[in-house]
């Protein structure tokens, strides 16, 4: 199997598709390929990390924590997700912490190259620029759920953002339900959480198959 270059790799990564041959080039010379196990902090809430952190692979969460040590769940990074542009824009610690939940591989770049590019490509400026407004957009969902739900209505909010589309037609959760995660998303405990599941699938608004994954049928809309 080839490995692919630092330049293969960015062109990959939807934030550089704009990049001209030169410019990528440019990044493609000073990103740094890392890898991160299961576990493995990337960026800490209340510090500064001063690069850019493109997942190529793997999974990560965004979690903030109180002064209590209590987890709240924000958001799940995928592939081409990018990690601490805020800090890097405005100079100040981290307002999350950022944690692989597997084995992750992203490429790093430095504050110096990041703002460099962003004069040089006004795309990617705008691109990142969007993808702060996406999240924006998710952290305004959330603080309406929070306020507006009651917990059948948040549960169910979180599960139909873990589902992804399937052939069969309803959409569906690959892995199996974390009830754990599922509290610290919605800020309800996991006891709360398990009693709604199982009322939610006695009710047959979801599906638990065999092989733990999780079926969401059309009428789970109707809750969130």
């Amino acid at each position: 199997m080839s490995i692919l270059s630092n330049l293969d790799l960015i062109r990959r990564v939807p934030l550089f598709s704009t990049l001209t041959q030169a410019q990528a080039e440019l990044v493609a010379n000073t990103v740094v390929k890392r890898r991160y196990k299961r576990g493995d902090i990337i960026v800490e809430q209340g510090k500064k990390s001063n690069f850019l952190a493109i997942v190529l692979t793997g999974r990560t969460r965004v979690i903030t924590t109180d002064s209590r040590g209590r987890e709240v769940i924000l958001a799940t990074m995928q592939p081409g997700d990018y990690i601490g542009e805020m800090s890097l824009i405005d100079n100040q610690p981290h307002s999350a912490t950022v944690r692989a939940e597997i084995q992750t591989d992203v490429l790093i770049l430095g504050r110096a190259e990041f703002a460099r590019c962003l004069p040089e490509n006004s795309s990617m400026a705008y691109a990142v620029m969007r993808g702060l407004v996406q999240r924006l957009r998710h952290a305004d969902r959330k603080i309406e759920s929070l306020a507006l739900l009651d917990v059948y209505g948040r549960v169910a909010r979180a599960l139909l953002e873990f589902a992804q589309p399937s052939p069969e037609g309803d959409p569906v959760i690959r892995e199996r339900v974390s009830r754990q995660d599922v509290a610290k998303m919605i800020g309800a405990s996991r006891e709360m959480v398990s009693r709604v599941m199982k009322d939610l699938e006695d009710r047959g608004f979801i599906e638990v198959l065999p092989d733990g994954s999780t079926l969401i049928k059309d009428r789970l809309n109707s809750l969130s």
